[in-house]
């Protein structure tokens, strides 16, 4: 409001400004009115919601069009007539449709099927101004804030999945106790380095596989369905991933080699090309891409049900859920996913780390499953999971915080 008023750069707003921005920003409302009125009676109900978003790709339920309209009804009558339109983005300085719909994106959790989250909350004027890659590289560094707290979990995560089959089982406190007695307590972050390395790259690859992919399944590059955006985002994760596996196979070695093994990354990456050579590179990529379509779908999903069941039931008289629901339903939907992608998970860690394991001795994918499958059952294939488990909400937890602390350094709101 402050920017749109102050027309002649004086850092303050006088009374003459202010009257002259409402003026021109009630003309602009009644544009924006008229424009989603397309019956012209005076009215906005949710059939004229409905058809206004799916005009920018954007598919949402009549129950959510209730709940954008209950947002601004003041009488009751489930239609939003011109005072009430105005009188709620009075103080909103939108200028069209497209910044209203964002406005209303935003606030109602409006579903644009997106598997990853980075490509459509985007706008143009996001884009412009730069705010676009402050946003990622907040994200990114959350990401490996996250990931940092949580690697002593995920190291021993690694190890309990690797040592699955081996008569010295590992468990939740003993095996961390093991891993500091082997190597003191810094070697619980072993391997941390190559996970967050790989952001940048994977982050960068999939917004940009991302955007491609979406081009290519629709007819003019902007409206999607949820199917699409779906597909869109599984084959950008594709994509990412067979970029970046080679990190994938390094942090594994890095966390199941014993102290003084590898002197770092690149020493690692050295010997495991003189030794296995460039194949050792890419051992258990199949399982990899086999278990990205799994996760992505049902984590997906699952958020969607959840936030649809508290839109329906839970919303009153407000829209926004609040930072704690969208943690919970975060985590429960990711912890969801990785119920159903863990298997071929710990097939993919395992042919990863076969090389030593086996002591040179390349165990197949179909083998793996049987073998491992005749030992230990069905359980078997769930080995590490409580690790992977107890990581999940801490990892949302401190993810959020550190987002919202960087994104507020960058400026952005």
């Amino acid at each position: 409001i402050f920017k749109s008023g102050d027309t002649n750069d004086e850092l303050g707003l006088d009374f003459g400004e202010f009257m002259r921005y409402l003026q021109d920003h009630e003309k602009k409302m009644r544009l924006a009115f008229n424009s989603l009125d397309k019956n012209n009676d005076g009215v906005i109900d949710a059939s004229e919601i409905i058809a206004a978003l799916k005009s920018l790709g954007m598919h949402i339920s009549e129950v959510q069009a209730k709940t954008i309209l209950s947002s601004m009804d003041t009488d009751g009558s489930m239609t939003v007539d011109w005072d009430e339109w105005k009188y709620y983005f009075l103080l909103h300085p939108a200028k069209n449709v497209t910044e209203i719909i964002h406005f209303w994106k935003r606030s109602t959790l409006i579903d644009i099927g997106e598997s990853i989250a980075i490509p459509d909350e985007f706008t143009e004027q996001e884009k412009q101004s730069g705010d676009w890659w402050k946003r990622l590289v907040s994200a990114g560094i959350a990401s490996a804030v996250a990931r940092t707290f949580t690697a002593p979990l995920d190291r021993l995560k690694v190890m309990m999945q690797v040592h699955s089959l081996k008569s010295r089982k590992m468990r939740l406190i003993s095996g961390l106790e093991q891993l500091v007695k082997e190597g003191g307590i810094f070697s619980l972050w072993r391997g941390n380095g190559v996970n967050v390395l790989k952001i940048a790259p994977e982050t960068a690859l999939k917004v940009g596989a991302y955007e491609q992919y979406k081009k290519l399944l629709s007819f003019d590059g902007v409206h999607l369905g949820i199917l699409e955006r779906f597909i869109s985002g599984s084959l950008a994760g594709v994509t990412a991933q067979t970029c970046i596996y080679p990190m994938e196979v390094l942090k594994t070695r890095l966390a199941i080699g014993k102290t003084g093994e590898y002197s770092g990354i690149i020493d690692c990456g050295k010997k495991l090309l003189k030794q296995e050579g460039v194949r050792s590179f890419f051992k258990g990529y199949t399982p990899n891409l086999l278990g990205i379509v799994p996760y992505a779908g049902i984590d997906l999903a699952v958020y969607e049900i959840l936030k649809n069941y508290w839109l329906e039931n839970y919303s009153g008289n407000s829209v926004n859920p609040g930072i704690m629901i969208l943690v919970g339903c975060s985590t429960l939907s990711n912890t969801c996913g990785q119920l159903a992608s863990f298997p071929v998970n710990l097939i993919r860690t395992h042919m990863q780390a076969s090389a030593l394991v086996e002591k040179g001795k390349t165990t197949s994918m179909i083998r793996l499953i049987q073998e491992i499958y005749t030992k230990e059952g069905k359980l078997g294939f769930y080995r590490g999971f409580t690790p992977n488990i107890i990581k999940v909400l801490p990892a949302v937890g401190v993810g959020c915080v550190a987002y919202e602390k960087v994104k507020s350094l960058f400026g952005l709101t």
